[in-house]
């Protein structure tokens, strides 16, 4: 049982949508970029392991805090810049924030990704203008369903071997039904959300970590895992389910 769990480890170290230092910086699959400064609430992460450098995304919930996904931590050392479009092309419009502290989520697992969300509290408090701005959550008893048309934004890569752009991105995407997320081991329906028509190309892929998935202007869902050669559908974690664990925290600090 040890060698086999130990495999999916080091399966799922591939499925993860976290941008390695080595890969460089990306897109969305099949995506368009995004006018600059339309999504004020996008974070783009600069993650430090051991003095090299990855990123992932995430998103702006209030003046302190970020929401990402779990497995953009790991002990790492993480700076937020809020107001981007070009990751490239520093702009008066950006704010580099320093993490102050981060909470992964204490039933987090990093074997199946389940539970793979966690807040960022940041240093300083984000100030909100026409190019940093919040999104909303869903309420706890929101359960979004498949057929719905949703959208992600991100900088993760444009295809398995293609860097792409530096900006801002963004894709539309189905919600599937839990079946066609069957293939992945640790799929839970309750907690996740099966995103992206397998009869399609379009798709998040590595960079896009944490990022959201925008419902009618709802945050509902952060990109999680998908398969290796890009082909959706990938999982998103359902954010319903956290509201309260993430009202908690907001209240508490």
């Amino acid at each position: 049982m040890g060698s086999i769990t130990g495999k999916m480890q080091g399966l799922l170290l591939w499925l993860i949508f976290f941008l390695p230092p080595e890969a460089g910086a990306g897109e969305i699959i099949s995506g368009i970029e995004s006018k600059p400064h339309s999504r004020p609430y996008m974070a783009y992460l600069n993650v430090t392991i051991h003095q090299r450098y990855g990123n992932c995304g995430g998103f702006l919930i209030s003046e302190e805090f970020v929401v990402t996904a779990a497995h953009c931590s790991k002990g790492r050392i993480i700076t937020v810049i809020l107001g981007a479009h070009d990751i490239k092309q520093e702009e008066s419009t950006w704010q580099k924030l320093e993490v102050k502290e981060q909470f992964v989520h204490p039933k987090y697992d990093y074997s199946t990704e389940v539970n793979d969300i966690m807040l960022l509290k940041l240093q300083t408090k984000a100030k909100l203008n026409h190019a940093v701005g919040t999104v909303p959550l869903p309420t706890k008893s929101t359960f979004i369903q498949p057929g719905k048309v949703c959208r992600a934004t991100g900088w993760g890569q444009t295809g398995v071997e293609n860097p792409g752009s530096d900006t801002l991105r963004e894709v539309k995407l189905r919600l599937m039904k839990a079946e066609a997320c069957n293939h992945f081991m640790f799929y839970n329906h309750n907690l996740q959300i099966c995103v992206g028509n397998p009869k399609e190309t379009r798709s998040v892929f590595k960079g896009d970590s944490g990022g959201p998935l925008l419902c009618a202007g709802v945050a509902q869902g952060i990109v999680s895992y998908g398969r290796p050669d890009a082909k959706p559908p990938a999982v998103f974690t359902r954010i319903s389910p956290y509201v309260s664990w993430i009202n908690k925290i907001l209240k508490s600090k």
